[in-house]
């Protein structure tokens, strides 16, 4: 350890880390617009057709980083204007005009390079542009990352909005007078800029990965571009320095270990992003399910007023363990009151005919507004009555015109009116109206004490549950029971 400390200390490593986060930055800003614009190609495109300027600039200033520099940047404006110009006057498609584009830029750089190496004392190690070689920075190399990285950060909050108009609304950015086309060079040239300053560290062949994959990490977690610009330069970053740290651990390739890096760092993005990761997506498609289970098991005990685990079970095509497990659950949130068999609670009730309510105005919206028969639409209302909010189903009622019964005759569960008990404000004192939507209702009012009349104040809720106050007793009600509690006007 003490060893690997020491070389990090020392004055070529930290010029490596320097530069090489530099890189990182500006890679993952830039990278952001190119992996949204569908331009990873043409990353790896420019990332190539810059050796034929790397050569060209040897011939004419000799081994110069500045030269070097303007070279590449020149090299990399030929080859945008080049695909630009196949696609448009030979109606090449896009993805060929690249490939031609680029593969002869890059022959020529070899061909160039590899001339010198054969001429008496002439020597440009190709290997080091094509895989970066962090031993070779120099002081020239730093300002000019730097210079690179705060140009390209400046220049995105210059001219962001035309950055994201261009990006995700071309068609409305030409009728505003935007030029997309030069908004697209300029890219361009800011891209290029930013694989000049990555050629030492991880070279053109890898400074692909550090422009796409800390871009696709970004784009895991958030859908907001603000937030994946900063996101995409701080994994670029993390992924330059970890990199070039395990390099040293391991004394191996710096360039490499730093794209190995960024792609583990996606890769764990890919399996635990809560927004788009694997595990919280399968997580959610369980909980998806398991609440849909316990849905049924509601719905069923409605029906048929109460069962046994197994009756239950096998009428449902469940486990039966299964569904003593949901049993618990339920009669935990107090929707079920558990006896040698289960039976539903007022509460529980009330549930139900929400989901019984979903079920049957859905049914009534397909054969009123899509035409469907009876026998063609039950099957879908039984799928998507676990995914109707309160509010749709209030405001599909309002447009069906408040049916009473479904297509199939069934009565339908009636929302209620006026003021909702889950909806008013906290610390407001309201009266419990005297007639209520069903039994149900008034049961449970009667079962908290809660008579026509007696004055209540909500202290808190959340998506889940409601909590409030009456005659100096705190209560807890679901939040799907709150909603179908209705009040009077305010207590003065």
């Amino acid at each position: 350890m003490q060893e690997i400390l020491q070389t990090l200390g020392s004055e070529w490593a930290i010029r490596a880390m320097v530069t090489s986060t530099m890189v990182g930055i500006t890679c993952g800003t830039i990278g952001a617009f190119i992996v949204l614009r569908n331009m990873s190609l043409i990353g790896d495109a420019l990332s190539h057709s810059i050796l034929p300027g790397i050569y060209f600039s040897f011939l004419i200033v000799g081994y110069s980083t500045l030269g070097f520099f303007i070279g590449s940047v020149i090299a990399g404006i030929i080859t945008a204007v080049a695909i630009t110009y196949i696609q448009q006057t030979f109606k090449t498609k896009n993805d060929a005009a690249i490939g031609i584009v680029f593969t002869a830029m890059f022959a020529i750089g070899v061909m160039g390079i590899s001339r010198l190496n054969n001429t008496q004392g002439n020597h440009l190690d190709l290997k080091d542009f094509l895989f970066g070689n962090v031993l070779g920075i120099s002081n020239t190399d730093i300002v000019l990352s730097g210079i690179v990285m705060i140009y390209t950060i400046l220049c995105i909050l210059l001219f962001y909005r035309y950055f994201f108009i261009t990006t995700f609304q071309p068609t409305i950015a030409a009728t505003m007078g935007i030029s997309t086309k030069a908004v697209y060079y300029f890219l361009m040239l800011i891209l290029s800029f930013a694989v000049v300053a990555a050629l030492r560290s991880v070279g053109v062949i890898l400074v692909v990965a550090m422009l796409i994959t800390p871009a696709s990490t970004a784009l895991m977690f958030s859908n907001r571009l603000r937030r994946v610009l900063l996101i995409s330069a701080i994994t670029g970053a993390m992924s330059a320095l970890i990199g070039f740290f395990l390099a040293v651990v391991f004394d191996t390739t710096p360039g490499p270990a730093m794209v190995i890096v960024a792609t583990l760092i996606y890769i764990m993005a890919a399996l635990f992003s809560p927004l788009k990761g694997l595990i919280p997506a399968w997580i959610r498609s369980r909980n998806q399910r398991v609440k849909i289970a316990r849905e049924d098991i509601l719905k069923y005990l409605h029906k048929n007023g109460s069962a046994a685990d197994g009756k239950i079970a096998f009428d449902l095509g469940m486990q039966q363990n299964d569904v003593k497990t949901q049993l618990s659950i339920l009669k935990n949130k107090g929707l079920v009151t558990k006896s040698s068999q289960p039976t539903l609670s007022s509460e529980g009730n009330i549930a139900a005919e929400d989901l019984i309510r979903a079920h049957r105005l859905w049914e009534s919206y397909q054969s009123k507004n899509m035409g469907l028969n009876s026998e063609q639409i039950h099957e879908d209302a039984e799928r998507l009555e676990h995914h109707m909010t309160p509010e749709f189903l209030d405001e599909l009622d309002q447009k069906l015109g408040y049916p009473k019964t479904d297509p199939h005759g069934s009565p339908i569960p009636q929302g209620i009116g006026g003021i909702k008990l889950m909806d008013v404000k906290a610390g407001v004192d309201y009266t419990i109206a005297p007639n209520q939507e069903n039994d149900h209702i008034e049961a449970l009012l009667w079962e908290l004490g809660l008579q026509a009349n007696a004055i209540v104040r909500l202290i808190k809720k959340d998506k889940n549950n409601v909590w409030l106050e009456s005659q100096q007793k705190r209560l807890r009600l679901n939040a799907a029971t709150a909603r179908r509690i209705k009040l009077e006007s305010k207590v003065n």
